[in-house]
């Protein structure tokens, strides 16, 4: 059994620079994403590594990064063209 949770991140950051260097962050950590929204599927190290990397980039008087952990029991419900969140066996980073 994978240790990997489903986690959605989401992000509002006022400064260019950080929002960018933020969208850098979160691509490297997800699978799914819409706007500012993501899909990320974390082990106990992935999660620890994301909230510090959010915590240096941040200026925490301004923006706002919020990190949710979706409970396995709860359905996820999905309208239009949505993809129903799976962890993949694979990431391509490149």
């Amino acid at each position: 059994m994978s240790q990997r949770k489903l986690y959605i991140a989401a992000y509002d950051i006022s400064h260019a620079r950080r929002l960018r260097q933020a969208l850098k962050i979160l691509k490297g950590y997800a699978c799914g994403r819409q706007k500012s929204v993501f899909e990320c599927y974390l082990t106990p190290t992935e999660y620890w590594e994301l909230i510090e990397q959010m915590r240096e980039l941040i200026d925490e008087s301004n923006d706002r990064f919020l990190l949710y952990r979706h409970h396995p029991s709860l359905a996820a419900r999905m309208l239009g063209k949505a993809v129903a969140p799976c962890d993949p066996e694979w990431f391509y980073v490149g």
